[in-house]
């Protein structure tokens, strides 16, 4: 990856509202520059997709769950595909805000959901749910809350280091 691309995709981690026009400046390239690289990068899927980090709790969520999955036993490449999609449609139909669900090693488990909820209630209502799959084992599911209401912030969610670390990043030779 070039350095002009790896410091765009810095900028626009800082602020992706910005204009072509606005990072051209700030990379020392023209507009046209900018928009051929933000094309690039969406197509080879650099991009994903733009967002912001709202406030959570000022939207009305009380908690943040990391919750550590462990399956029950060594599934088949058939099985777990059948599993993998069921998962898939849970989260669909699901009415919790799970915000990431990916596969992974580590503390016993074998996947870890991020989910945001309103209040430990809700969050209740979602490990019951969890708890529900006959594939999981039920004695291995493990959780980590957050208070989004909490006063004392050590480092919340924010992709400013990200960014910094691409800005100062050099292509590798």
């Amino acid at each position: 990856m070039k350095d002009v691309e790896l410091k765009l995709l810095s900028e626009l981690l800082r602020n992706s509202r910005r204009s072509d026009r606005e990072l051209a400046k700030v990379l020392g390239v023209s507009q046209p520059t900018v928009s051929r690289i933000i094309a690039k990068l969406k197509k080879e899927g650099f991009i994903r997709n733009y967002t912001i980090i709202p406030d959570f709790a000022k939207l009305g969520y009380g908690l943040l769950a990391i919750t550590f999955v462990k399956l029950k036993s060594a599934y088949s490449n058939e099985e777990t595909e059948k599993i993998r999609k069921a998962v898939k449609n849970a989260v669909e139909q699901s009415q919790f805000g799970i915000v990431m669900l990916e596969r992974g090693r580590g503390l016993k488990s074998d996947a870890c959901i991020i989910s945001i909820y309103r209040d430990y209630s809700e969050y209740t209502m979602h490990r019951k749910v969890i708890m529900d799959f006959p594939f999981i084992d039920m004695s291995q599911v493990e959780t980590f809350l957050i208070d989004l209401k909490d006063t004392v912030r050590y480092r919340p969610l924010n992709f400013e280091i990200i960014a910094k670390q691409l800005a100062t990043r050099r292509k590798a030779k």
